[in-house]
């Protein structure tokens, strides 16, 4: 349709598994529980509290929960060369628990830490929240992130609808559900609509473009016909593109070209080609690229060529199914083109030089129906013929 285009990376790493994340009400018999499970398989843990002031008490807490096992404290106050120094003995395992603020937010990789408890929760953002826990989980075991707060009863609605978006959007590649709901809670709008970016770059600047050239023609035609009526006599173009449905093979295969991400581009070069000299020069260096086109593509050609002589002769959409083309003139049935000469000299060539045509009238809208059509080259001939008569 001709929309913005967006990429979506959906597919996580190899072996990788979801984080299975859970909100719990601080509770020091749970904290305690989660870091043993987590260090008797072998693992490490993050503890994080977001206060600098209060990081040694809780730290101290922890050392008392869990006694046996080595503690470390970072946060970003401490000198650069310290917190390197914690950070590296962590990654050697020297230390079972970092207990830090949200330092490790970004660019800490360490697979062997599997589980992180994040202590009053509510007081993050949603992308923060979503960040830390993708602190664990990275490598092929099964991690767990608990967010500590409050009860839910007791928390705004806001920070409530946070921690809920990140407890059912645990599985792999769910970032972009999460940034849509993160927009949606602070009401800055949706990724793709206008109060995020405006309503051309909602649609793209092509179809933007599309759709005002297509208002402006129609304008030309009804409106202010009489004033253009040179213009439009001289163009002859009432309809500015043509849709072709049918259930013939019509398409680049992938056994021709096996990369999606090339075939789709190469249907955007091919839809943006309106002269037949480029046409030419398309197959030609898809030949040298290739190979020799088979025969689906050399049918698309033809479709292109035949949605060509369409335009010319004021189809807006042909249907070529079970051997029958039916061709749909202007939806507009006061529309100036059943008065040109293009729409006379249709009707006089299917009443003088075809016998497997007829003009069919639904409510108000006309369409063509021809019979024993069953390949894109009949089609092309029957439209070369009625396009050379009406040029004569």
């Amino acid at each position: 349709m001709g929309a913005r285009d967006l990429s979506i990376i959906n597919t996580p790493p190899p072996n990788r598994q979801p984080i299975e994340t859970e909100v719990l009400v601080f509770d020091k018999e749970q904290i305690r529980d989660a870091i043993y499970y987590e260090t008797e398989r072998g693992g490490q843990v993050y503890f994080i509290h977001n206060r600098v002031n209060g990081l040694r008490e809780m730290a101290g807490l922890i050392q008392e929960l869990c006694p046996d096992l080595s503690i470390a404290t970072a946060h970003g106050q401490m000198e650069g060369h310290k917190l390197e120094e914690v950070i590296l003995d962590f990654i050697d395992r020297k230390y079972d628990v970092l207990v830090c603020t949200n330092i490790v937010e970004s660019g800490v990789d360490i697979s062997n830490a599997n589980t992180i408890i994040i202590n009053n929760a509510h007081h993050f953002g949603l992308s923060d929240l979503h960040q830390l826990r993708g602190r664990v989980g990275r490598s092929n075991k099964k991690a767990f992130c608990y967010l500590m707060a409050p009860p839910m009863s007791t928390l705004p609605s806001d920070s409530r609808k946070r921690l809920q978006t990140l407890e059912q959007h645990s599985e792999l590649g769910s970032g972009f559900q999460i940034a849509m709901r993160d927009l949606d809670i602070r009401g800055a709008g949706n990724l793709l609509g206008g109060e995020q970016s405006g309503f051309i770059s909602e649609i793209g600047f092509d179809m933007y473009q599309k759709i005002l050239d297509e208002a402006i023609r129609e304008l030309k035609q009804t409106d202010f016909k009489d004033l253009f009526k040179d213009q439009l006599e001289e163009k002859k173009d009432y309809v500015s593109d043509c849709t072709i449905d049918t259930d013939l093979e019509i398409l680049i295969p992938d056994t021709y070209i096996e990369s999606i991400q090339e075939r789709l581009n190469l249907y955007q070069e091919l839809d943006n080609i309106t002269q037949e000299s480029k046409l030419q020069e398309f197959a030609a260096g898809l030949q040298d690229r290739f190979g020799e086109a088979p025969a689906p593509v050399e049918d698309l050609y033809t479709t292109i060529r035949c949605r060509w002589m369409a335009i010319q002769l004021g189809f807006e959409k042909m249907i070529l199914k079970e051997e029958t083309l039916r061709c749909y003139f202007i939806n507009n049935p006061d529309s100036p083109y059943f008065e040109s000469a293009t729409f006379q000299h249709i009707l006089h060539y299917i009443q003088t030089r075809t016998n497997n045509a007829r003009l069919k009238q639904i409510g108000k809208n006309f369409m063509l129906i021809v019979d024993r059509i069953d390949s894109m080259t009949k089609l092309h001939d029957f439209l070369r013929k009625m396009t050379d008569a009406r040029n004569n």
